[in-house]
């Protein structure tokens, strides 16, 4: 999910409540941030403090959605006035949350945003003798089912939805981590070694040299 917000402390404290709550979270602090940031990465929620120094969200989440963007939005807002509610949800936001707020409350709105974002998605990719049920967060080769820790299923549902397409290595770490993970470690390099070894031969992940990674069970 994507925070966006510019008090630092407020978005420093939100972000690892978030996280301590199981949430990969990317923080911007304005609204040029935001918008890099939902270029890049497909989120399945995202939260925007609705008065910014680079403007009020609302307005930007409007323009972005006549544009496509679809993501679920939640907004945080000291604005507690029924007009100030009407036009958050008419500028496109899916819910509107009071400040100062209860923690675990946005907690469990971010949940049931995130659970409306899955529902929109293919339930079931199939690449070979893969496959990935998003739904049910299995997957089988040949008919076998394999045990997958969530990091290894996003990734591996990534690469599947790009089947037979270089992902670059970049993409994988920005839609599968949090900025907190440093994209020039190994942390994906040895991620993509466990699935490897879990989804056996012949080998179904290549490696595209200088590019990323490649879905591809037929061959490189």
């Amino acid at each position: 999910m994507l925070l966006v917000e510019d008090d630092d402390d407020l978005r420093f404290g939100v972000a690892a409540a978030l996280r301590a709550a199981g949430l990969a979270v990317d923080e911007a602090k304005d609204l040029p941030q935001a918008d890099e940031a939902l270029f890049v990465t497909a989120y399945d929620c995202a939260v925007f403090d609705r008065m910014l120094p680079s403007g009020d969200a609302a307005g930007y989440v409007e323009q972005r959605r006549r544009s496509g963007l679809a993501v679920p939005v939640l907004f945080l807002t000291a604005r507690d006035a029924l007009a100030d509610r009407v036009e958050g949800f008419a500028s496109g936001g899916d819910d509107y949350l009071v400040k100062p707020f209860a923690v675990p409350e946005l907690i469990a709105r971010v949940r049931s945003l995130c659970r409306r974002a899955s529902v929109i998605r293919p339930p079931v990719h199939r690449v070979a003798d893969i496959e990935i049920d998003t739904a049910r967060r299995h997957v089988h080769r040949a008919g076998v089912l394999l045990t997958l820790t969530r990091r290894e299923f996003s990734v591996l549902e990534v690469l599947a939805t790009h089947a037979d397409q270089a992902v670059p290595r970049a993409e994988l770490i920005e839609r599968c981590w949090d900025e907190m993970a440093a994209p020039q470690s190994n942390v994906l390099e040895v991620l993509i070694a466990q699935l490897r070894r879990k989804l056996g031969d012949p080998p179904p992940i290549h490696t595209v040299r200088g590019v990323g990674y490649r879905l591809a069970p037929d061959g490189p």
